[in-house]
């Protein structure tokens, strides 16, 4: 895949990722009826937000160990009464396949790597 199949990708997934979370904690199974404080971990997907969408890839660095806590997340609460448990689902799904996507970018856009295909072209 290209790197602009990858960013195109994991823009796609944080922002489903951001809608999900939003809408779980709000509207569709929030831990306390009317919504809770759990909307607030929406906050640190807005943190790369715009760095993942502009293909700066040091923040797909970093964002790659930050996602973890979104998966960590989404499996302890596959526990959780429905339809919780199918977003705690989805949240884990979510944040393997923007995991993957971001370690693929992050690898196919070193500076080491871009070197040897351009001495390839050339």
């Amino acid at each position: 895949m290209t790197p602009k199949t990858l960013s195109l990708i994991a823009s796609i997934t944080l922002l489903a990722l951001i809608a999900l979370c939003l809408a779980w904690e709000a509207i569709l199974a929030p831990l306390r009826p009317g919504g809770s404080w759990m909307t607030l971990k929406v906050l640190p997907l807005m943190v790369p937000l715009f760095g993942i969408l502009r293909g700066k890839r040091y923040t797909y660095q970093w964002t790659s160990m930050m996602i973890l806590l979104y998966l960590t997340e989404g499996v302890v609460r596959t526990n959780d009464p429905a339809p919780g448990n199918a977003l705690a689902l989805a949240e884990a799904v979510l944040s393997v396949i923007f995991f993957v996507v971001v370690v693929l970018y992050s690898r196919n856009t070193a500076p080491s790597r871009l070197a040897r295909a351009s001495e390839k072209e050339a």
